[in-house]
């Protein structure tokens, strides 16, 4: 499967679906942090390139609620966010995943098909992610472990701390592989 990891530079998605055996590349603005198949520059150069799968993590900055106290401040820069969204959702790909907190998209695009937590994955956190899905199944749970510890809303300043807070856990990428990795081709819609 071609597998197209929008808006990721961290390589977790990737990598975990090239592991499942895919055709993975990750795409954004900014390099890759590991080494592996990554394009830099925006994912509109080539989101129309014949990918079977999107899994999609636009920036969260302008959308996410946890930043709702500045909203009246950043009604432009919420309006192109929102468009990106938009573009993203309505790719010329079969199946796409989009991911992002708790966020405006819920109230001015629509609700996420599904809200998941790291602690469904194996790791003993809370961090509500919200997948908005198109020709998907609900992402299933494959490893649900105690613990409920907020780190990352906890996480202290630091030049860093956005690149912690929006990496995927690898839990999840590996469930994302493994579970939609594993659609045929009839179930992709190719034949």
């Amino acid at each position: 499967m071609k597998v197209l990891v929008a808006c990721e530079y961290s390589g977790t998605v990737r990598d975990a679906f090239i592991r499942a055996g895919h055709d993975a590349v990750s795409c954004d603005l900014l390099p890759t942090d590991v080494a592996g198949p990554h394009y830099q520059g925006n994912v509109l150069d080539v989101i129309g390139d014949g990918w079977d799968l999107m899994i999609a993590h636009p920036p969260c900055t302008h959308l996410a609620v946890s930043g709702a106290r500045w909203f009246k401040e950043k009604q432009k820069e919420q309006t192109e966010a929102l468009d990106f969204v938009r573009v993203l959702l309505n790719a010329p790909i079969y199946r796409i995943a989009l991911e992002n907190p708790v966020s405006i998209i819920s109230s001015r695009i629509r609700k996420p098909d599904q809200v998941i937590q790291p602690w469904q994955f194996g790791h003993g956190e809370t961090k509500a992610t919200c997948l908005w899905l198109k020709n998907l199944p609900l992402l299933q749970p494959t490893n649900i472990v105690e613990g409920r510890e907020a780190r990352i809303h906890r996480m202290p300043p630091s030049h860093d701390r956005w690149k912690e807070r929006s990496k995927t856990y690898a839990g999840i990428a590996a469930a994302m592989a493994e579970q939609w990795g594993m659609l045929s081709e009839v179930q992709m819609g190719l034949f």
